[in-house]
């Protein structure tokens, strides 16, 4: 609904977002392969993006510590801090303009179908 989608997984190992990567990092994925990404002050595992607004990546829910089992796989704008910021602009300069295309279109259902068969392929590794 309205370009939002989240899927909370788990996992029977606990994992830091690194760990994880480096474990999911040979796997064949739909979305495309994986990168470890650095954003704002967390680390995600971003897949390609289709556009700057509409990407499949992993996330570790907040004030989980270093490790942890719970994960949410999710769509959202293109992972990155220079990303962040670019985006931040572009939406200021336009009114928000910019970023329509999170909340609707090809891209944005794009995306989520990607969530919706990383979820699958996730699931499918027995984590």
């Amino acid at each position: 609904m309205f370009g939002l989608k989240q899927v909370k997984v788990t996992t029977k190992e606990n994992y830091s977002m690194e760990s994880l990567y480096e474990r999911i990092k040979g796997e064949k994925w739909s979305a495309g392969e994986p990168e470890l990404v650095k954003n704002g002050f967390a680390w995600v595992i971003a897949f390609p993006a289709v556009d700057r607004n509409n990407q499949c990546q992993i996330t570790q829910g907040w004030f989980k510590g270093a490790e942890g089992n719970k994960f949410t796989i999710l769509k959202g704008e293109e992972a990155g801090t220079s990303n962040v910021i670019k985006n931040a602009a572009l939406d200021s300069v336009t009114n928000g303009w910019s970023s329509i295309s999170r909340i609707g279109g090809n891209a944005c259902k794009t995306a989520e179908a990607q969530v919706d068969a990383t979820v699958s392929e996730f699931n499918a590794l027995g984590l």
